[in-house]
């Protein structure tokens, strides 16, 4: 178990350390005039190469980046600048945010995708038929359409949430889950639809075993089978899916912080990105790499305890 876990710790680091290099080198051929832009169109070229100096813009690319990397190893990210904010602090105040939203979506997709998928795997006829009908529906409606719906008729029509804004956990429990509700709802749709199925499929090829007709034949209940013995071997396949959707929600909660106006790392990134702030977009790459990261490595052990041959994989 230990080696298993020391190649994923590092092939997580050499991820980490692809990613930021090539984020960076990116980023500085897409913005080549950041010092214009701080400085105005109407800067003097001498400015602008004072200001590239200070920067540390007028070093090679891989200068800055490994530059950058060393501060970042140290726990310093920089300051914007644009804004003079510090970069790490920046992160944590909208951090909360970000995270409440996609554990609350996790925890929704995690439970209802079981509860559905289980139903529908092993009662097969009708109420699976009801189950695949309303996981495609689910699937295939854009996003941006649910969320829609949901702000029209729930907060626009009938008050019932709020449209717009984020309350703090730690101010009002009521009120922090009044406005994050409707946003995990809209990512929680599409999630759910595509969990579910495969959550169904996995129960579905496990009820087909030998081992399990052989758990009937011995007189065993089926719901004994199915909770301590099916659900076990199905929810490897289960948690790869649910990982790869967690680490899909990344860039799904963008959108939606735009429109529910939550002061989240998605809405950060957009304000940033456009401008070319590059301590600010490669501290949002490095959380967002971290974070998959660990989220892989969450669910490689998991799997790893529930099915030990996947740990020589």
């Amino acid at each position: 178990m230990l080696y298993f876990l020391a190649r994923r710790i590092a092939s997580g680091l050499l991820l980490l350390f692809v990613i930021s290099f090539l984020a960076y080198l990116l980023l500085s051929l897409a913005h080549p005039d950041v010092a214009r832009q701080l400085l105005g169109q109407n800067a003097t070229s001498a400015a602008v190469a004072a200001k590239d100096h200070q920067l540390g813009l007028d070093q090679p690319v891989t200068t800055q980046y490994l530059d950058w990397l060393g501060h970042a190893l140290r726990g310093d990210l920089g300051t914007s600048w644009f804004s003079g904010e510090d970069v790490t602090q920046a992160i944590d105040n909208r951090l909360p945010v970000t995270l409440s939203l996609m554990l609350c979506v996790t925890l929704v997709t995690a439970v209802l995708s079981f509860l559905l998928g289980v139903w529908a795997g092993v009662r097969r006829g009708a109420v699976d038929r009801l189950v695949q009908i309303i996981g495609v529906a689910g699937y295939a409606l854009p996003g941006f359409l649910v969320t829609l719906v949901l702000v029209t008729v729930f907060a626009v029509q009938l008050h019932w949430f709020p449209a717009i804004g984020y309350t703090g956990i730690t101010q009002s429990f009521s009120a922090w889950l009044s406005s994050i509700f409707l946003p995990v709802v809209a990512l929680s749709v599409g999630s759910v639809a595509g969990v579910s199925q495969q959550v169904r499929g996995a129960v579905i090829d496990v009820l087909r075993q030998d081992w399990v007709r052989t758990l009937r034949t011995r007189g065993l209940p089926s719901h004994r089978i199915v909770l301590r013995h099916v659900l076990r071997a199905a929810a490897a396949p289960a948690l790869a899916v649910l990982g790869m959707q967690f680490v899909s929600l990344i860039g799904g909660t963008v959108l939606v912080e735009q429109i529910f106006a939550l002061p989240g790392i998605g809405s950060m990134a957009v304000s940033y990105t456009s401008n070319g702030d590059i301590p600010v977009i490669m501290g949002l790459v490095m959380f967002t790499v971290v974070g998959v990261v660990l989220i892989n490595l969450l669910v490689d052990v998991l799997i790893g305890w529930l099915n030990p041959k996947a740990r020589t994989a």
